[in-house]
């Protein structure tokens, strides 16, 4: 007679641990990346890997540090402890821009000094005598010559969060351009240096363009979009189903993958750790990661450039504008995909062999919270949002096709007509769809944007349990016209839906350019 296998342990969440001595030492739940960091490091030299804020960019650094520096007893039992020469230590320079803001040029050069400092000490050299404080490029030109002349071994330099200080001054670019050209040329020194290295690795948010930042650093592989080192941050759905088993009891699995999972850089899907983290610690379905920032700019430069929301459920680029902006010109799609609120959804080989890329939310929590944070900027009042979410999603549960216009129609109005005197916004033909659109994502209910049918494309289909709501949207001059429905009709967009078990409600929305609100609003009911 089998028996059932003993329950694993629980230990210690790592939140926020970026030292995996303090990880592996202290009992925590711990993802092994050493094996992908051997692989990378057996490929090859010189690296870079942009990765989102809080996805442990950090502890993938660290580990780095530990295998070079030779401390084999954090790897036991991992990939690395019978796959790494632990007979050499070499030297590692480890430069870290993530804690503090540097507002200015001044700053960032005491930052730079003080890193340089840092390392000289634990590798016990003395301050160069002949290369003054102020020359950072010079000063991290020496330590590298020095700590391979003193080691007898090529240096290993690490570089964490390398554009923080732009990333830190965006709104004021002339000082982004600033912090740029400081940091341009002391990586430069990276290249001049490379007869000194083992092995260069740079972390970022974002990759600024070879020719500004990058320009002396030619030699990097950029492997953020390489298919094998998606995983390489991150946890993945196996990680989550062994690795954290003990943790799953009680909570939803398939709403753990809703909420959490769907980061994607071109092959395996990934967690982010911070969400996962704190649901297992909280046990409940929230926004973590979101809510740990903002992203304000970003907001505002959507609403300024006017972007119709819809469009981000499924947004097409190519490699060079994912992989690349400039603090002259930043392309929000760039931003959302490399700041985490996009992600990969579909790689295509065209026929010249361009690559284009299909991008969207990874999951449920990016796009509810995005959404709401997108609102006030397209005009509606923070005190409206929450209030109309509320009656919408009761109108919708209920399925009160009264309250559900009774709604829209107070979400529309709350819009102050000032707004749309002093707001850009107010003559971009989709406002009114992206208003309602970013409402409903709000909610976080199972929406479908541009839902394809045998016979055409859905506006929107919001899916609840029993029933199935089928949005057509239209803008008119004035009057209502009852195209939208009849639309849904025409096309027989129903006929996806019906057979089900569920109700089909047929919505036809016209918005008056004229009155700014909703002027048409028609239903029809099938039953499943």
């Amino acid at each position: 007679m089998s028996t059932a296998a003993p329950a694993l342990p629980r230990r210690k969440l790592p939140i926020g641990i970026q030292n995996l001595r303090e990880i592996r030492e202290d009992g925590h739940y711990y993802v092994d990346k050493s094996g992908m960091a051997i692989d990378l490091i057996e490929s090859g030299k010189s690296y870079f890997l942009s990765r989102p804020r809080r996805f442990g960019k950090s502890l993938l650094v660290d580990t780095f540090k530990e295998l070079f520096e030779g401390n084999r007893a954090l790897f036991t039992g991992l990939a690395a402890d019978t796959r790494w020469d632990w007979s050499r230590r070499y030297p590692v320079i480890r430069i870290s821009f993530g804690g503090g803001v540097a507002s200015n040029a001044q700053e960032l050069d005491y930052r730079i000094q003080h890193n340089l400092r840092s390392n000289r000490a634990a590798l016990g050299l003395p301050l160069p005598a002949d290369v003054p404080m102020g020359d950072v490029a010079g000063n991290l030109a020496s330590l590298i010559e020095q700590a391979h002349l003193h080691c007898g071994l090529p240096v290993v330099v690490l570089v964490d969060e390398y554009d923080k200080p732009i990333l830190d001054n965006l709104t004021d670019p002339e000082a982004a351009r600033a912090m740029r050209e400081r940091l341009k040329n002391l990586y430069m020194v990276l290249k001049e240096s490379d007869a000194h290295l083992k092995f260069v690795f740079l972390t970022g948010v974002s990759k600024f363009s070879k020719v500004s930042l990058f320009s002396g650093l030619n030699n990097l592989t950029d492997i953020t979009l390489d298919p094998q080192y998606s995983a390489l941050c991150g946890y993945t759905d196996h990680d989550i189903d062994t690795v954290f088993a003990p943790e799953l009891p009680g909570l939803d699995r398939q709403e753990i993958r809703h909420w959490y999972n769907g980061y994607n850089w071109g092959g395996t899907s990934v967690y982010n750790p911070f969400d996962a983290l704190l649901l297992f610690r909280r046990r409940e379905f929230k926004s973590y990661w979101f809510e740990t920032g903002t992203p304000t700019f970003l907001v505002r430069l959507l609403a300024e450039q006017q972007w119709f929301t819809p469009d981000l459920v499924r947004l097409q680029a190519d490699e060079s504008l994912l992989t690349s902006f400039e603090v002259e010109h930043i392309d929000p799609a760039a931003l959302l995909f490399q700041s985490g609120y996009l992600t990969l959804r579909e790689t295509r080989q065209l026929q010249n062999q361009d690559i284009l890329y299909t991008l969207g939310y990874p999951n449920r929590e990016v796009e509810v919270s995005l959404n709401r944070v997108l609102l006030p900027s397209y005009g509606v009042p923070e005190r409206v949002v929450l209030q109309t979410r509320l009656s919408l999603l009761d109108a919708l549960v209920e399925a009160d096709p009264l309250a559900i216009e009774t709604s829209l129609r107070a979400l529309f109005a709350s819009i102050p007509s000032d707004w749309y005197r002093r707001n850009p916004l107010a003559g971009f033909e989709g406002h009114c769809a992206s208003v309602f659109y970013s409402h409903l994502a709000g909610l976080g209910l199972d929406l479908r944007v541009e839902d394809a049918t045998n016979h055409g494309r859905i506006d929107l289909t919001v899916t609840l349990p029993g029933k199935v709501f089928l949005f057509e949207f239209k803008v008119v001059s004035d009057a209502p016209e009852g195209h939208a429905l009849q639309q849904i009709r025409d096309k027989g967009y129903a006929e996806k839906y019906l057979g089900q078990g569920s109700d089909v409600h047929l919505i036809g929305v016209e918005f008056s350019r004229t009155a700014r609100n909703v002027v048409g609003f028609e239903v029809e009911t099938r039953t499943g």
